[in-house]
């Protein structure tokens, strides 16, 4: 009689799968938040307002540091648990 191959992936194959989209995901996201400034319109003021933009992007990237941080963890580049290499 044949083996059967499961139909689902294992959980944990599964989410370290779902954790490495993320992970990649990451940038993107970064990308679109460094670059959502541009598409706010300017102050009432005549000059721009750098200060305000200057700190948006630095809380920004300190919170993509944070969510690398905690993505790494999961991220131990070994193989699957249904034994695929990545």
């Amino acid at each position: 009689m044949a083996r059967r191959v499961p139909l689902f992936l294992k959980r944990r194959s599964y989410r370290r799968r779902r954790l490495r989209d993320a992970a990649r995901l990451l940038p993107v996201f970064g990308a679109f938040f460094f670059l959502l400034p541009v598409l706010w319109s300017p102050g009432e003021s005549p000059a721009p307002d750098t200060a305000s933009d200057g700190l948006y992007l630095f809380v920004v990237w300190f919170l993509l540091i944070l969510a690398a941080a905690a993505l790494a963890p999961g991220l131990d580049g070994g193989a699957d648990d249904d034994g695929t290499e990545p």
